[in-house]
């Protein structure tokens, strides 16, 4: 079977002008989405909705660099601040609520716009999800008490196309093939290839991929984690740890959270605390930039230049053209 690829549906859907539009500005963490989907938004009148993960929870406004008050007042704005640290989000779960919202703005003539840097939860709104059975717990169990090498050469007997895909040292999905053809006697590429829920079908998308220079970003991330700081991040993680929350939480792994929780602990200097933190934001946006790279169709267009104020208009004002375009 071919190998699916992230959001082939939209790939047979772009020129469906009569959907309703959905705007999409997706990129690295510190890469301007949110203040160039405001821009939008005001210019448009639209509904700007949230892609991020992290900025689904309201024990993180700072740390997720969720927009201010201040802002969320100047456009109507949703997903933002929705769940406690203690519910943890899921793609599936977020792509239903976020299915709505868009429905929703339709509803109310608000052009909905599309935020964030969480690929998955993107790929799983566009593309639908992948409908793998509850996979027994006790298989579950097996599999992921095994060696990776071991797993991996099971994969092998049991699975070779998913085996000679994955990287050896893929500990996560190795371990998640391997489970998934135990379970259902399937390969996960047989599930993955039967997607449901998805929305390409149902709207026209205007993307954006926010793809800035390496050392533009580099210098942003230090930069805005210092205004964290300065706004109160540090108050934020110790309310956030004096809960005493599983640490396997998405909210309680959020960046920052741990760096920032050893140094109240006196376990690392506030220094050594924000230059770990840095060093990790800087590794997520490579990663980030990575994927929104390749994994989006070509066709999507890229931005590649560092976003200010007057270049933040100029894309809002291509951006909004490409909405009002049937």
């Amino acid at each position: 079977m071919e190998k699916e690829r992230p959001f082939d549906k939209l790939r047979a859907n772009e020129l469906n002008a009569h959907l309703p539009p959905l705007a999409l500005i997706a990129g690295p963490t510190a890469s301007g989405k949110s203040a160039l989907a405001l821009a939008l938004a005001e210019a448009t009148g639209g509904t700007v909705i949230n892609a991020d993960a992290s900025q689904l929870y309201r024990d993180l406004r700072l740390l997720s660099a969720r927009p201010s008050v201040e802002e969320e007042a100047r456009a109507p704005h949703r997903l933002y601040g929705t769940r406690d640290a203690a519910d943890p989000a899921s793609a599936a779960a977020w792509a239903a609520e976020a299915r709505a919202a868009i429905a929703s703005a339709h509803a109310t003539g608000s052009p909905p716009i599309l935020v964030g840097g969480t690929g998955l939860y993107i790929r799983t709104l566009l593309d639908g999800i992948a409908p793998v059975p509850e996979i027994d717990p006790a298989i579950r169990a097996a599999v992921r008490a095994l060696p990776v090498a071991e797993a991996h050469a099971a994969l092998a007997q049991e699975d070779p196309a998913a085996a000679a895909r994955l990287r050896a040292s893929d500990t996560t999905r190795v371990a998640r093939a391997l489970e998934v053809v135990r379970a259902t006697g399937r390969p996960l590429a047989d599930w993955q290839a039967a997607r449901t829920g998805g929305i390409a079908d149902e709207i026209r998308l205007v993307p954006l991929v926010l793809l800035p220079p390496r050392d533009w970003l580099r210098a942003r991330i230090a930069t805005r984690f210092d205004t964290m700081l300065r706004d109160g991040a540090l108050d934020e993680v110790a309310a956030l740890t004096a809960r005493r929350l599983d640490p396997a939480l998405p909210a309680m792994r959020a960046i920052g959270v741990a760096e920032l929780a050893a140094h109240l602990r006196g376990e690392l200097t506030l220094e050594a605390a924000v230059e770990r933190a840095v060093a990790a934001s800087r590794q997520y946006a490579k990663r980030q930039t990575t994927w929104f790279a390749h994994q989006p169709p070509a066709e999507w267009p890229r931005l590649h230049e560092p976003l200010d104020e007057v270049t933040i208009n100029h894309h809002a004002i291509i951006l909004l053209n490409s909405l009002l375009t049937r």
